[in-house]
């Protein structure tokens, strides 16, 4: 690595996707937002994203997966950030960020968000700035309710927006195969069919009266490394509206519990399907069942950490 007056010439920092273990959604808010309580995992599928000095704010987007619907104009959550850190410390130049893109597009795995924390600890470094992570977590926060996980990873729980978050116990290693699925879902889109299937419906989808709140069994989960009892009480409030606008991932997520998956969930809001698995053997053996289906199927492992330089 080279360094430059301030810093390293240019700087190489990974942030991993995530998955929502437990996605509780309350009401809708007079501001059109919604409050969440999220058990979060960062798991082992990166973004990676390179940083240096430019005259200008640019970035250029590649990957292992479908980038095409990737701005690379200022619409871009990772070049937002940069501005952030710059007006932060006053600086006068700009950057160039190289992203390389492995967390699907839109696919409810917190992929831009990666890429925006990625931003904020390569400029940091960049710039010698050493914002610390306190500061670092509070430019995320303005950044999205995703971002503040991406920066420490591991395993937490957010509430408010999702943004409010505290780490959470993890022991051990929790084995995922991920199904990726073509084209992706608006997160916005998602959370309006929510509340449009919640008017009107009686049933069990409506929201609950109180402020979210995580399942204590969640908890007790990851505490102990117990994947079954994970499995036993993973859930996401945002399933049932994906589901309905991706009718098609129903049969996927039967197909996985079928061939040994202790529970098949939507990540966040979809179309990425999460299925867990008891150890890295059934996590292979499903991978294996799920890619002969003709599905893209991944094997990832949570808790990872969180957006660091490499």
């Amino acid at each position: 690595m080279s360094m430059g007056a301030r810093g390293p010439a240019r700087v190489h920092v990974r942030a991993p996707g995530k998955l929502n273990l437990f996605f509780e959604v309350g009401d809708v808010q007079p501001d059109g937002y919604h409050d969440v309580a999220s058990a979060y995992q960062a798991v082992s599928l990166y973004e990676d994203l390179w940083a240096e000095d430019s005259d200008e704010f640019t970035v250029s987007v590649t990957g292992s997966v479908d980038v095409s619907g990737v701005p690379e104009d200022d619409r871009n959550l990772a070049l937002r950030a940069a501005r952030l850190v710059a007006k932060e410390i006053g600086h006068s130049g700009g950057v160039h960020l190289e992203i390389v893109k492995h967390v699907p597009v839109q696919g409810g795995m917190g992929g831009g968000s990666a890429d925006a924390a990625a931003a904020l600890v390569a400029c940091d470094a960049l710039w010698g700035a050493e914002l610390g992570s306190a500061r670092l977590q509070r430019l995320a926060a303005r950044l999205g309710a995703d971002v503040p996980f991406s920066l420490i990873g591991g395993t937490a729980v957010g509430t408010g927006r999702g943004d409010q978050l505290s780490p959470a116990l993890a022991k051990g290693r929790f084995d995922w195969v991920l199904v990726v699925a073509d084209g992706g879902l608006s997160t916005p889109q998602v959370y309006e069919q929510l509340d449009q299937l919640r008017s009107g419906s009686t049933f069990d989808i409506a929201p609950r009266a109180r402020a979210p709140r995580i399942d204590p069994a969640v908890l007790q989960a990851l505490r102990a490394g117990d994947a079954p009892g994970l499995a036993a009480h993973a859930r996401n409030d945002l399933q049932v509206a994906a589901l309905s606008l991706r009718p098609d991932l129903r049969a996927v997520l039967e197909l996985g519990e079928k061939a040994g998956a202790l529970v098949g969930i939507v990540s966040g809001s979809g179309p990425t399907l999460a299925f867990l698995a008891d150890g890295s053997e059934s996590a292979l053996e499903l991978q294996v069942t799920l890619t002969a289906s003709g599905r893209t199927a991944l094997h990832v492992h949570g808790p990872v950490a969180g957006a660091r330089v490499m």
